[in-house]
């Protein structure tokens, strides 16, 4: 499973309702796997719906730009964040976490 949780460190709160895009690399392209909004909590955790994960490069990019115009910056400096990472071992859960703010972002592999 392939979870994320977004925390908005400028204001101190869960980043609610930022469009998440989960996809995985084939060859030179991307393909979709899964895809949803962040929760009242910051928080995605259907992006794979259960399905079984495969060995491979993945990539997920947060539209910031929505979320950022919402909270009144009309010209968001980064209007998306995209994290891409390797899964090897597909028995494990994996949590993606991204902080962000108006002027830039963060992310680590969560537990």
């Amino acid at each position: 499973m392939i979870t994320t949780h977004v925390l908005d460190i400028a204001k101190g709160t869960p980043a609610i309702g930022i469009t998440v895009i989960l996809e995985m690399r084939h060859a030179d392209d991307w393909w979709p796997v899964g895809r949803g909004s962040t929760d009242s909590d910051g928080r995605l955790a259907t992006l794979t719906d259960n399905r079984p994960l495969k060995p491979g490069t993945y990539r997920l990019t947060f539209d910031l730009g929505d979320y950022h115009r919402q909270e009144g910056l009309s010209v968001p400096f980064f209007p998306e964040a995209k994290v891409t990472f390797n899964i090897r071992d597909t028995d494990r859960d994996y949590h993606v976490p991204l902080l962000i703010s108006p002027y830039g972002y963060s992310t680590y592999r969560g537990a």
